[in-house]
């Protein structure tokens, strides 16, 4: 694996720059979509793809090798504001909450945003320090099919609920002192993960 592939993207103090993790197994157009989304409407000036080694929620015994991963991930990504790492490797970290008390020890001044589909709001409940998360840095939900409803109504969208700012604030966004988050609505693609894999696996 390249020491670029492991090294963190540019980044300077003042810059607003989203961080969008997952296992990307394999990244879709789902993932640019919603990364193009949260560029334009929260005026990002960056979207860090954060590739992780594995998902502490899910079976990873099957995952392909992560330089895979970003190889793939970097192709479909195809835009110059969005950065594709592995940074996670090198931090060693396993759990999101983790991974971003150390982005924000490395990079002091940035204003970063957690960014997430709806259909990761509808769990966030379970994840590892969920409410520090949501304490550690402002959050931008970007909508997905089967899930607007659902998330909504999960644990965590109840518990953020008084921090929620309405859609035509997101250039407002990274500039707010967490708890911080928004819901936002827009074009939306119905492919996941899940499905390429399964289509994959049939031909």
């Amino acid at each position: 694996m390249s020491a670029e592939e492991l090294r963190l993207p540019p980044h300077a103090p003042g810059l607003r720059i989203g961080l969008f993790g997952g296992t990307f197994n394999p990244a879709h157009d789902g993932h640019r979509m919603a990364s193009l989304t949260a560029l334009r409407r929260l005026q990002l000036d960056r979207v860090w793809w954060l590739v992780t080694p594995g998902n502490p929620l899910k079976d990873n015994h099957a995952l392909p090798p992560l330089t895979q991963r970003i190889a793939t991930a970097r192709a479909l990504a195809n835009h110059g504001h969005i950065n594709v790492t592995g940074i996670e490797a090198t931090l060693r970290t396993r759990y999101t909450a983790d991974t971003l008390r150390q982005l924000k020890r490395r990079c002091p001044g940035v204003r970063f945003v957690w960014i997430m589909g709806s259909d990761n709001l509808a769990n966030f409940h379970r994840w590892n320090e969920w409410r520090t998360i949501a304490r550690m840095m402002p959050i931008a939900v970007i909508d997905r099919p089967g899930s607007t409803h659902r998330s909504i109504a999960s644990p965590a969208a109840n518990w953020m609920a008084r921090w929620r700012l309405s859609e035509n604030q997101g250039a407002a966004l990274p500039v707010r002192t967490p708890p911080a988050w928004i819901f936002l609505h827009g074009r939306r693609s119905d492919l996941s993960s899940t499905y390429l894999r399964g289509l994959a696996e049939s031909n």
